[in-house]
């Protein structure tokens, strides 16, 4: 699958794309991505010119860049672990797009495209993020109480498969941190932790702590799911219901109580931010916050969770899930 995108560099010489309004693209690992850039005839040069040259490269930090790709002309450079990795797409003479190979999760972070012309410089900056959500998921029983196969099941009931290694580790590098041991898709048992604590395996280095691979029938635990972004929208009715009435009103708008899934997607993949608890369609109440504030979730951006309260009581509103038509 090859995930494509167009972008045409509107930018005059020296004007970069800041962090706030970066183009962001999704893929997930194993697959092809493109990194869009490339040429309008407004800018007053073409590739076919000489002394035309691009130039990729990989933001490790504020003050480190990692060289991905050089061109000029027929003379084409590629740096490091990107060689049979990477290679510009070259659709027509103004194409400067680079393809990304099988894609492993170094491969994520920002990318900085330059057309470089004598005095003129003109400098993309993208962000290739996974295209999926990692969360974590144990049941109304409450903590270690799923089996290997009863944790591929209740991923599937949220709309989600059981996360692999590689997501789960990306998912680590973008800062999750999460004490509780999940089964991963290969039968180990891990957890990630971004903050080292005491009850969290120790004041050691931060990383992806392992229990090993463990007996999936009589070994129990919790649960990473992984998740990608559904072709539908979550909202909330704002009104105090119980379980049955928040299925109802969902109902009543063409659409159905939300998955866990479903809500994470909305989440950390289209930004979707609000204070409101809201019954989903496993029992819990939950509600996602991407703008950490008091009252909400003060110091990071995270789906909050308020358990699985009883379903008769009128306290909670609904959060939805319509699939595009």
């Amino acid at each position: 699958m090859l995930i494509s995108l167009v972008l045409v560099c509107l930018s005059l010489a020296n004007n970069a794309y800041t962090e706030e309004n970066r183009l962001q693209v999704f893929a997930s690992p194993g697959e092809n991505v493109s990194l869009p850039c490339s040429l309008n005839p407004i800018d007053g040069f073409e590739f076919g010119h000489i002394g035309t040259r691009i130039k990729w490269t990989k933001l490790e930090g504020a003050d480190d860049e990692t060289d991905v790709l050089i061109s000029m002309g027929f003379h084409k450079l590629v740096y490091g672990r990107f060689q049979d990795h990477v290679h510009l797409q070259e659709a027509d003479k103004n194409d400067a797009t680079l393809i990304i190979t099988n894609l492993v999760p170094e491969d994520y972070g920002v990318y900085k495209c330059e057309i470089i012309n004598g005095m003129d410089d003109i400098v993309v900056e993208m962000e290739l993020r996974m295209g999926g959500v990692v969360f974590p998921y144990s049941p109304r029983l409450g903590r270690y109480n799923l089996n290997f196969h009863d944790a591929e099941a209740a991923c599937l009931e949220q709309d989600a498969v059981v996360a692999s290694f590689k997501q789960l580790y990306q998912a680590w590098r973008g800062g999750m941190d999460w004490c509780n041991a999940g089964w991963l898709s290969d039968g180990s048992v891990q957890y990630p932790i971004n903050k080292p604590r005491h009850p969290c395996g120790g004041n050691v280095a931060a990383g992806l702590r392992s229990y090993g691979r463990r007996n999936k029938t009589n070994s129990r635990f919790d649960v990473f799911c992984y998740t990608t972004e559904h072709n539908g929208y979550v909202f909330f009715v704002d009104q105090k219901l119980t379980f049955l009435e928040a299925g109802q009103a969902c109902e009543d708008d063409g659409a159905e109580l939300a998955k866990v899934g479903h809500i994470y997607a909305a989440w950390k993949l289209q930004g979707y931010d609000r204070c409101d608890a809201g019954w989903l369609a496993d029992g819990s109440v939950r509600y996602p916050i991407s703008k950490p504030r008091m009252k909400c979730s003060p110091t990071e951006a995270a789906v909050r969770s308020i358990g699985f309260p009883e379903k008769k009581h009128k306290l909670y509103g609904a959060y939805c899930y319509r699939a595009n038509q």
